[in-house]
């Protein structure tokens, strides 16, 4: 049987960026797709002239995806990033995914580590409460320092220009409120026994998603008998599967997903 393969994106970016990946592993014999988040359009271009509105937050994002997934003829494995690799732990322990793979992924109920280049990242949408209702863009000096930190600048730019989107605020919001919050749409439950194989991976040089904070999630699984594995590319930030790098992330990838049968 042919395993799908569900590509998540998260904030700021567009799922075109996934492009790459979803060639790579057709070649590969897989079945991909990369469905954007509820009012993405179709392109980069087009995602930017019909941003207005967009204010959905982690749940009704996930259930998006759940919905796309109860379509495909089995249960898939999902690749995310950011805030898609959250909602690739939270569809996963739903039972809903053969296994995950999270790049960098927003914190999760029960992480307390903050490092300051994560506020300083989160600054442009959190530092006005009305974000919680609207769509934000990034600067590009802020796309550089969120997610090009660790690239030339012309990288960063490139980057920026090709696959930037704006995005809704609601998410952050959600994150940074997490641990106060009752039944917090971040929350996962890391206990399971009974789902598939998760693969946590860090950037050494990650301003957004540092990967203490990666770290800190895997420390939640802990108890799990699943298996949970994490590994760190020192050298990388945030941009690492999209950038010029993308390809070693997207074999070791693969390689992972074979020792796991899948």
């Amino acid at each position: 049987m042919t395993d799908n393969v569900v590509f998540i994106h998260g904030l700021w970016i567009h799922s075109e960026a996934w492009q790459p990946w979803r060639e790579l592993f057709g070649e590969q014999g897989y079945r991909t797709y990369a469905p954007g988040w509820p009012g993405d359009r179709d392109s980069v271009a087009d995602t930017r002239l019909h941003a207005d509105g967009r204010t959905v937050g982690v749940e009704e994002i996930t259930d998006s995806y759940a919905a796309f997934i109860a379509g495909l003829d089995s249960p898939p494995i999902v690749v995310g990033h950011s805030f898609g690799g959250l909602i690739a732990q939270k569809l996963l322990s739903r039972g809903l995914l053969r296994a995950a793979v999270a790049f960098s992924p927003a914190p999760i109920k029960g992480i307390r580590i903050i490092p300051p280049s994560l506020l300083r990242s989160s600054f442009p949408v959190l530092s006005r409460p009305g974000n919680k209702r609207n769509v934000v863009s990034l600067t590009e000096k802020q796309f550089a320092y969120s997610f090009g930190n660790a690239l030339p600048a012309a990288e960063s730019t490139e980057l920026y220009e090709r696959i930037a989107i704006p995005s809704p605020g609601r998410p952050l919001f959600e994150a940074s409120s997490a641990n106060f919050t009752r039944n917090s749409p971040t929350e996962v439950d890391t206990t399971r026994d009974d789902r598939g194989p998760l693969l946590l991976v860090s950037a050494g040089k990650d301003h957004t998603v540092p990967a203490s904070v990666v770290a800190a999630a895997f420390r939640l699984y802990s108890t799990s008998k699943a298996r949970t594995d994490i590994v760190t590319y020192a050298d990388r930030g945030h941009s690492a599967p999209f950038d010029h790098g993308w390809r070693e992330l997207a074999d070791d990838t693969l390689a992972w997903l074979g020792r796991q049968g899948r």
